[in-house]
């Protein structure tokens, strides 16, 4: 790493786990460390979420180095803060894309989707940890997202409403989320197909604290249930306000607020409301087999080392370091063109689900991998029809 050292000296917001030995090269396919870069959010409005992430990526990498490395190699990783700005990612990416082998990408949709030119352009293995579907729709050759799609939760959430005689229902979402905007077209142009009308759109900005005017209309919508697609602090805003709005149809958010960095600051007025989430949230519930373990390694080790179970972002990252250390093996090294085909044919259980990538879907989760939740007691417990769902995951 001796080459990058006059560099990484000026990036106050790189830290970086690596090998005390081997060749300093780290050519693509040699003997050196395999060089993973992360861009995540570490200040700005989706720090809680980037941290997260943070945390799991390094934990993932700290397990596999202890236990030998990736053929023989250790992983070196580099992590850049992109402040939660999308010219912030482009300028992290700029600085790794010479010295990565592959990167796993910001949290936050805007960033991730303006980075993506510039993957498309350097041909490097990029898992992102943002759910948005523009990422994927259409196929980048070397973009592969780790967390199920926002039009995936939405299909989940309608799967849900169907089963449970909903077919009224209101949705609220955040204009200037590039996540919360697919989660709501997905929701859209799939709620026909499971007898699903949408009485009610309502819009707001992600600096929005007071919603009086959407539960006002909401009230008067004939609306079963409400929706909410959102990221960071105004989910928790919203989600304090509907508990004094007097609205008495169910509350439902997205694996964005599955977390207790969700339910901490939400507190008493969280609970009751639905929350979708991944799988390994719920981890507890799953039934005995591989899946279970999955999850289990995961929660073992994050509890161990942070005194918390892991959220719905820790989840994402320590899945996303799994695959590109599946795919690294399969291709046997880390030929970037190699690698990125490893990915497509890579099918792989993770506390996240069961990844089927191909050369057509770089997404990878089914809705079968995600939970519908109540908060209860201030934890995220599967709906009885979940739990239903959730029986026969066992990965076996």
């Amino acid at each position: 790493m001796r080459r990058y050292m006059p560099l990484l000296a000026t990036l106050t917001l790189a830290t970086t786990l690596a090998t005390a030995c081997g060749d300093d090269s780290g050519s693509a396919g040699g003997d050196g460390p395999i060089r993973v870069g992360q861009i995540v959010s570490l200040t700005g409005n989706y720090s809680a979420l980037g941290t997260e992430n943070k945390k799991s990526v390094e934990l993932a990498v700290e397990r596999i180095n202890g236990a030998g490395g990736v053929l023989g190699r250790k992983i070196e990783l580099t992590v850049l803060d992109d402040k939660s700005q999308p010219d912030q990612s482009v300028l992290a990416f700029n600085q790794l894309k010479e010295r990565s082998d592959a990167i796993i990408g910001s949290p936050f949709s805007n960033s991730a989707l303006a980075t993506i030119p510039l993957v498309d352009r350097e041909q490097i293995p990029y898992l992102s940890l943002t759910p948005a579907d523009e990422q994927v729709n259409p196929v980048h050759p070397y973009v592969f997202v780790v967390p199920a799609t926002s039009a995936t939760y939405a299909e989940r959430m309608l799967q849900y409403y169907k089963a449970t005689g909903i077919t009224k229902v209101a949705v609220a979402y955040d204009t200037r989320s590039s996540y919360a905007v697919a989660g709501f077209k997905g929701m859209r142009d799939k709620a026909g197909g499971y007898g699903v009308n949408l009485v009610a759109t309502e819009e707001f900005q992600t600096t929005a604290t007071e919603f009086g005017a959407v539960y006002a209309h909401v009230r008067t919508s004939g609306a079963q249930a409400l929706t909410v697609w959102a990221t960071g602090p105004p989910a928790v805003a919203f989600t304090k306000g509907y508990a004094t709005a007097g609205l008495d149809i169910p509350l439902m958010l997205t694996g964005a607020q599955a977390s207790k960095l969700f339910l901490d600051p939400a507190g008493a007025a969280a609970e009751g409301v639905t929350v979708s989430s991944s799988i390994g949230v719920v981890g507890p519930h799953l039934p005995a087999g591989k899946q279970r373990e999955a999850v289990d390694e995961l929660t073992t080790a994050f509890t161990q080392k942070y005194g918390y179970a892991p959220p719905q972002f820790a989840q994402d990252g320590y899945s996303a370091v799994k695959l590109l250390v599946a795919a690294v093996e399969a291709a046997g090294g880390t030929e970037r063109t190699e690698v990125r085909a490893a990915l497509e044919g890579l099918r792989l259980l993770t506390p996240n689900g069961t990844y089927a990538y191909s050369a057509t879907d770089h997404s990878g989760l089914k809705p079968d991998f995600i939970s519908i939740n109540t908060v209860t007691g201030g934890a995220f417990v599967p709906t009885e029809w979940a739990k239903s769902q959730l029986a026969s995951l066992t990965g076996g």
